[in-house]
């Protein structure tokens, strides 16, 4: 994902709000967040789908869609 904002708040957490590579945002804690790459770019490989792990509803899609495709 993308870093989008980061909050300071004084005597306690900083928040970090991130996007991920599927659009959905989200916050954390800073101690929950760290860099692979710069920007959109990162400097490792990921796994399919860039990380982001999808629903038993969304594999269950996928899987019938790959099937219908193949059939």
């Amino acid at each position: 994902g993308v870093i989008k904002h980061r909050e300071k708040h004084k005597g306690s957490f900083e928040i970090i709000h991130v996007q991920d590579a599927a659009g959905q945002e989200f916050a954390t804690r800073q101690g929950n967040v760290f860099t692979i790459g710069k920007g959109t770019k990162p400097w490792v490989s990921l796994p399919k789908g860039k990380g982001v792990k999808l629903s038993i509803i969304e594999e269950a899609r996928k899987r019938h869609a790959a099937a219908t495709a193949a059939a």
